[in-house]
């Protein structure tokens, strides 16, 4: 199958992102108080992200291990709790609530579209799978097919696929935020 350009959306979400962090740096109210807790939130989804880059390889087989087996969107639910730990950093509920609306309207309609090309990708393997895993939220007990091999993470995929950066954008904007929370006592 041919893989399809994507959406507008697709390709402008991490120019978004970038004009959200400015947005929320300069809005923002933190706190130490906030600032921890906020730091704790992220770095779930930090971590989060770097488990589910070692286990897909994209476009070639299905990732249904690690955190696969909960979610379908493990990279987009680690990215939602950075963004939350920003939102709780920030100090303003306002930011919180823009967060909430920004990423609902770039993320679910992504989201969405990438479903609809690993079913075409994937077949009767993705469709079974999407039937007992849920989108975003993940459930409980992990999805099992009999005949899956559990793969383990490898973290040649966190490198190749450079989440590295996440990590390195992670300290860099939550410098500036300490630094705005200096800056505002």
């Amino acid at each position: 199958m041919k893989r399809r350009g994507g959406t507008w959306i697709q390709r402008w979400r991490v120019p978004l992102s970038f004009i959200c962090a400015i947005i929320f740096l300069v809005f923002a109210q933190p706190s130490p108080r906030t600032l921890i807790i906020g730091a704790l939130v992220a770095l779930i989804g930090l971590a989060l992200r770097a488990w589910a880059s070692g286990h897909i390889r994209k476009n070639s087989q299905l990732a249904i291990t690690g955190p696969y087996a909960y979610t379908r969107n493990p990279l987009y639910l680690g990215s939602f709790l950075i963004g939350l730990g920003f939102s709780i950093a920030s100090g303003r509920w306002v930011l919180g609530l823009i967060f909430a609306a920004l990423f609902l309207g770039i993320y679910f309609p992504v989201m969405r579209v990438e479903s609809a090309d690993l079913a075409g990708l994937f077949g009767e393997d993705y469709e079974r799978y999407s039937r007992a895993v849920p989108l975003f939220f993940p459930k409980l007990w992990p999805y099992r097919e009999e005949r899956s091999v559990e793969e383990s993470f490898d973290p040649s995929l966190y490198l190749r696929y450079r989440e590295y950066r996440a990590t390195l954008g992670f300290i860099a904007a939550w410098a500036l935020l300490a630094l705005r929370a200096m800056l505002i006592k």
